[in-house]
């Protein structure tokens, strides 16, 4: 009789033998990838250098050498006179008048559409989805026309209104605002309320807790980090419009900052160097949001991934 002696595991065991080269190329891969993200971070930057680097040069140094010539004064005498000759102050004024009361009213519609959308199941439930979020597929241009004559046409009282009208108002301003900005906050917004689970609404409805409840107690305060990631964007891009102020108010004095950039512009005389200190004032209110709201920001970037 034979026996067949087993053979030992360390035998059967097959051996995976090192790949160096694998190895060794991931430090060049991840050096060649932060070379192009510098390189891309850099060449974003460039407009921005350039613009503080005029903004520091008096217009007669640019003019006798050049642009690209090496400054022989710098100062900041050209964003004291910026600040003086558009009016600042009042046109900042203006901005925050508009972009406030848009952002804040946008978030609370859209929040209120998203709770409406994500939370209940009803037969339309996508369709309504749909219906706000197309209405960020027409552009500005299409609608202005429809939209001055309707502006026209609505009545405001004198308290609103020096002009009776919505058109040539603030309020109107904020509206087109709150209409626009509704359906991208609406979807981002459901997205974001679809990974919260439903047991925490159904744990509340048994504690007796109405759906307003559910709404302002349990489900705004889990959006946070939505609300800080889409109210960065929102005041961004409301306070840098041009478009819907230039199109829908007539009186220059009632124009957000955007628009006060155009005071520093003579009929005959246009100073580069001025133009460039202003427009580097009116981003320094955009800058504290995103700073206030930066580690808020950075977490919503992925908000609403969980679920589609």
């Amino acid at each position: 009789m034979t026996t067949t002696v087993p053979r030992p595991a360390s035998r059967l065991r097959t051996r995976r033998e090192p790949q160096p080269a694998k190895t060794a190329s991931r430090p060049r891969r991840q050096t060649g990838r932060h070379l192009m993200l510098g390189g891309i971070a850099l060449l974003w930057l460039v407009p921005l250098l350039w613009a503080m680097y005029t903004s520091l040069r008096p217009y007669s140094d640019t003019a006798k050498h050049g642009y690209l010539s090496w400054p022989h004064s710098l100062g900041f005498d050209n964003f004291t006179d910026a600040w003086d000759q558009s009016g600042m102050p009042h046109f900042f004024w203006n901005s925050v008048l508009i972009t406030v009361p848009s952002v804040l009213f946008t978030l609370l519609f859209s929040s209120a559409v998203a709770f409406f959308v994500s939370r209940f199941d009803f037969r339309w439930n996508i369709v309504l989805l749909m219906l706000f979020t197309a209405g960020n597929l027409l552009p500005a241009q299409v609608l202005i026309t429809p939209l001055y004559r309707l502006y026209l046409l609505v009545p405001l009282p004198q308290w609103m209104s020096d002009s009776l009208l919505l058109y040539n108002s603030a309020w109107g301003i904020i509206a087109i605002h709150i209409a626009y900005q509704s359906g991208f906050c609406t979807f981002v917004l459901s997205n974001y309320m679809k990974t919260i689970p439903k047991e925490i609404s159904e744990a509340a409805l048994v504690d007796g807790a109405p759906v307003w409840r559910q709404f302002f107690q349990i489900i705004l305060p889990l959006c946070r980090p939505a609300f800080a990631a889409l109210a960065t964007l929102e005041s961004i891009w409301i306070y840098n419009d041009f478009f819907w102020p230039l199109a829908l108010i007539e009186s220059g004095d009632k124009r957000p900052v955007t628009s006060a950039l155009a005071n520093l512009q003579g009929a005959y005389f246009t100073n580069p160097n001025l133009i460039a200190a202003g427009a580097l004032m009116t981003a320094i209110p955009t800058l504290l949001v995103y700073f206030a709201l930066q580690r808020q920001f950075i977490s919503g970037l992925t908000i609403g991934s969980g679920k589609g």
